[in-house]
């Protein structure tokens, strides 16, 4: 894996896929985890914003654990990578 930050756009908002956001993913992902409560959480106008939110997002990333996730991002950090931005629209 690259050194990579993703943005995910949705209506004016970017959202930066950080650990936080993979872990609340994850959940979403494997539980009964419905679009009102992404709405609540991330702060989207409606479902229908964070249906758009949930379809943007790669598939790999929904599934892969947050903690996976940060121990690379801790890597990259601890070697100084430059990270490449993906923004996603």
């Amino acid at each position: 894996m690259e050194c990579e930050t993703y943005i995910i756009k949705v209506s004016e908002k970017e959202i930066v896929l950080d650990e936080n956001i993979v872990k609340i993913l994850n959940e979403y992902a494997r539980t009964e985890f419905t679009l009102e409560k992404l709405v609540e959480i991330l702060g989207f106008e409606s479902w229908e914003e964070a249906y758009e939110f949930v379809k943007k997002v790669p598939a790999w990333i929904m599934w892969i654990p947050y903690t996976l996730w940060k121990v690379h991002i801790e890597k990259c950090k601890a070697r100084n990578a430059k990270f490449k931005r993906i923004v996603i629209q």
